[in-house]
């Protein structure tokens, strides 16, 4: 089970690497790629496997915390995604829809940590 635990934790981590250094890379030139959407998938199969690990384990979890990462998770899906298709259309991605996948993977990231 700790195997299990650790690779989904490793998934979650990548995913986020993904999101994030891709959105360092564009940054002059703001954009979404196909990355950063599945990046946000990978985030949310491997976080609902640990939350599920974690339930099954009795330890205690942050029900809150995890529910605001769950919202950040799923507007960071849905602007990706939105992204993505316009980026893949060759239509012009918004700046700010941009970095919002970006920033909010980094509050979610920063949300695991300090909270």
């Amino acid at each position: 089970m700790s195997f299990l635990m650790a690779l989904f934790l490793f998934l979650h981590i990548l995913g986020t690497a993904i999101i994030v250094g891709t959105w360092f890379y564009t940054m002059k030139t703001p954009t979404v790629s196909a990355g950063q959407f599945w990046g946000a998938v990978v985030m949310l199969i491997s976080g609902l496997g640990l939350l599920g690990g974690l339930e099954m384990s009795g330890a205690g979890v942050n029900h809150v915390k995890i529910g605001i990462k769950l919202v950040i998770l799923l507007v960071i899906l849905v602007t990706s995604f939105i992204g993505w298709r316009k980026s893949a259309r060759h239509e012009p991605v918004s700046t700010g829809l941009a970095h919002s996948v970006g920033g909010l993977a980094l509050i979610n990231a920063a949300i695991a940590v300090f909270w």
